[in-house]
């Protein structure tokens, strides 16, 4: 399969993930949902308790793409293991900030027309905007500033972890050979083997556990995952694809006997369509189609800004039409067309320019800015 037929596939699947999670928090989040569910119960709870599973997709595709970056051939791009996360941390920090310092203001407009905590967040603290500045409010516990952010912080971890261990094994391996002259030989590489073992461990026992979800090790099985799907998807024979689908389905199985999880059988299916779909030449063509490949490319930012579009949209319906279920419904379907638009211009603007640390520190003082102005002027 050609490399366009590939992005293709890709781009498919982000646009479908980050369409489910913006009908999500347009039907769980303001008053346009509890409209919705009293004109369509069936529908507002499918979308509660299901579309925001479209999660598990994002993940087995960032640990696809992660693989594709550090280790494409199953063993690690050693060099510049701390460039290539700080890298990471500038291309996710910088549109985020610029997404969150739209949230804030955003959130100070609509606070005195739209009386809902759950959606409308208090006045930022200091503490608060610092943590999100430098992707930690999961792990200090800071309330979230908008919808759906906790998983640019996960993603983050996500890579470092997976960089660090991919070049420390690289770099053990190395060390063994030198000093003792071993060398590993086996169907896989020692990295593969560790991607494996974390994956099952993520699975198995961390991802059963609540506790840990602020941290990459909770959600490690469904990124792991993915990185199984690059290597099975681009293995030299249809031989070599099988094992990865075989490990896949194994992994998978497994988890699901010990602890029955809706979202890790979603996030299993996808990586082994992913091996399937990625040596098919005919199955990316159903994804070709322009402006689905235009969602996939600004998923990211359409993820970042939907939750202020929503708020503003909730607060104009809410205040003019409150007991409209035409108006509502068709107030969600206007939220969902405006985040694309917001998303687009987002990432024109912000996301697609070539992020740098001197980028990056201006968003990130743009946020605690605006935070705390906002926070003042209330």
């Amino acid at each position: 399969m050609s490399e366009s037929s590939r992005n293709a596939l890709i781009d498919g699947a982000k646009a479908l993930a980050c369409t489910a999670i913006v009908w999500h928090h347009l039907a769980f989040y303001g008053p346009l949902s509890d409209t919705l569910h009293a004109a369509a119960p069936g529908l507002s709870d499918w979308l509660v308790r299901y579309a925001r599973m479209a999660v598990q997709v994002f993940l087995v595709l960032g640990g696809y793409l992660a693989a594709a970056s550090l280790a494409p051939h199953g063993n690690a791009r050693q060099r510049r293991p701390w460039g290539r996360i700080a890298g990471r941390f500038e291309r996710l920090v910088v549109p985020y900030a610029a997404a969150l310092v739209i949230v804030v203001l955003v959130d100070a407009l609509v606070r005195p027309w739209l009386a809902d905590p759950a959606m409308v967040s208090a006045d930022p603290g200091l503490w608060q905007l610092l943590a999100h500045a430098l992707l930690l409010q999961g792990v200090l516990g800071q309330e979230s500033l908008s919808a759906g952010v906790w998983y640019v912080a996960i993603d983050f971890q996500l890579f470092a972890f997976s960089t660090l261990g991919l070049v420390g094994v690289h770099w053990l391996a190395l060390w063994t050979r030198g000093r003792m002259g071993w060398h590993w030989h086996g169907p896989l590489t020692l990295a593969q083997l560790l991607t494996v073992a974390l994956a099952a461990l993520s699975l198995l026992g961390f991802n059963r556990e609540s506790r840990w979800d602020a941290w990459a090790v909770y959600f490690f099985g469904a990124y792991g995952l993915g990185m199984l799907a690059y290597w099975g998807a681009h293995a030299g024979s249809a031989r070599r694809a099988w094992l990865w689908a075989g490990l896949i389905a194994g992994l998978t199985a497994l988890a699901l006997a010990l602890d029955w999880r809706a979202r890790i059988l979603l996030a299993g299916l996808t990586a082994l369509l992913l091996v399937l779909a990625l040596r098919v030449p005919q199955a990316a063509r159903w994804c070709d189609w322009a402006p689905l490949r235009l969602l996939g490319r600004i998923s990211y930012s359409v993820f970042l800004v939907h939750f202020a579009v929503c708020l503003l949209v909730n607060a104009l319906v809410a205040s003019l039409w409150p007991e409209s279920v035409p108006v509502a419904i068709a107030g969600m379907a206007l939220a969902y067309g405006l985040s694309i638009a917001a998303g687009c211009l987002l990432y024109v603007a912000v996301e697609h320019q070539r992020p740098t640390w001197r980028s990056s520190l201006r968003w990130q003082a743009g946020l605690l800015g605006a935070g705390l102005a906002t926070a003042l002027l209330a």
